[in-house]
Parts: structure tokens; C-alpha cells; sequence
């Protein structure tokens, strides 16, 4: 059940990705964090919006994350990356809870090597897997 699970996860989530005014890439990063984790969750959250931004080639101290819990534009537990010069548009990830752990989705757009950015998402604490994701499907695990 949760391959298909996943499968849906996955199509959802490159479904997301298409048409938009810019070509993104995403990830789905599954991870061993439960509800009583929420402090490591905001932190790989954090971490997992480093590595897209570094492989953008922002550095991460020239960003600053735009949650959305006071924003009805936004779900709960949707964040951006922006730029703190400008706002502009970095990294997206919701955190979702799915069988008792959270999973994050991140988009970002694209441009760089999905192979690289998903490996190094995969190196992150708590990153049991990572699937990268495009409009055209994802990688299976």
C-alpha cells in the first residue's frame, strides 16, 4: 500500500510541476521524523532549502524563509525561500504527514543537476529516501 501510496505522492507532486511561467524540479524527501520531532523537521527543512539554494548558486545566508501560517495564500506547514534582496522566489517545500512520518516536497527551479541536488538531500539527517521528481515523472526509488 504505501508503494502506491507513493506512486500518487509522486504523480501529485510532478503534476505540481506543470506548465508554470518557469521549469521547476522538485523532490519528494521521505523521513523518520514523527509528530513529536517538529523542531528537527523545521531544521531539515532549513538544510533541505540550503542545498537547493547553494545549487542555484544563492548563498544560503542571502535567504530567508517565508512561512505561510498567517498568510491565507498558503497551507499550514508551506514555506519559501526567498531572496532577502528582492523576494525572489528560491525554494518551496510543504511538509505533509503521511503513516505517523513527515515527508517534505521541495520545488525549485530548474537549471541545475536534479541527480546532484537529490543525492545531496539524501545526505541530510533524518532523509531516509529522496525521490527527484519533473513535470515529465520521477525517478523510482
Amino acid at each position: 500500500m504505501t508503494e502506491t501510496a507513493n506512486a500518487d505522492l509522486y504523480r501529485r507532486a510532478a503534476d505540481l510541476l506543470k506548465p508554470g511561467e518557469i521549469t521547476l524540479h522538485g523532490a519528494v524527501v521521505h523521513t523518520d521524523l514523527d509528530n513529536e520531532a517538529e523542531s528537527l523537521l523545521h531544521q531539515l527543512t532549513l538544510e533541505a532549502g540550503d542545498v537547493v539554494a547553494e545549487h542555484a548558486g544563492i548563498d544560503a545566508s542571502d535567504t530567508y524563509v517565508y512561512s505561510g501560517n498567517d498568510d491565507d495564500r498558503f497551507g499550514v506547514n508551506q514555506h519559501q525561500g526567498l531572496t532577502v534582496a528582492g523576494d525572489e522566489f528560491v525554494w518551496e517545500c510543504q511538509q505533509l504527514m503521511r503513516d505517523d512520518t513527515y515527508d517534505l516536497v521541495l520545488y525549485w527551479e530548474a537549471g541545475d543537476a536534479l541527480d546532484t541536488v537529490v543525492a545531496d538531500l539524501g545526505g541530510l539527517d533524518h532523509a531516509v529516501s529522496v525521490v527527484g521528481v519533473t513535470e515529465d515523472g520521477w525517478d523510482a526509488e
